[in-house]
């Protein structure tokens, strides 16, 4: 084998450290909340998207919301689902939280 040939778990040692998603800006994220029914029985619900937060994060302001909200809601995947209509609720929580959510669909 040549010298210098080795590399520890084969990474590139030229290849740039990818950034960690607990160093993104809030401020520079895609958040959306929308108000959806398709697919819930006909009930209404307002659905977060794009946060980018690991489980724990998530699972922390998930309870946060909810409470904020006075409302029940889930995790799923890297969306977040509240009861209701809480459309206008989540974007005065969320831009406290230093986000800039946008409204999505109608």
């Amino acid at each position: 084998m040549p010298q210098g040939s080795w590399r520890e778990f084969n990474q590139d040692p030229t290849a740039q450290p990818e950034r960690s998603k607990s160093f993104l800006n809030k401020a520079e994220l895609n958040v959306r909340v929308q108000k959806t029914r398709g697919g819930k029985g006909g009930k209404t619900v307002t659905v977060i998207s794009g946060l980018k937060l690991d489980e724990a994060d998530r699972r922390s302001l998930l309870k946060r919301l909810k409470s904020s909200c006075g409302t029940g809601g889930t995790a799923k995947g890297e969306f977040l689902e509240l009861q209701g209509d809480q459309v206008m609720a989540l974007l005065e929580f969320l831009r406290k939280e230093g986000y800039r959510p946008k409204k999505s669909g109608g």
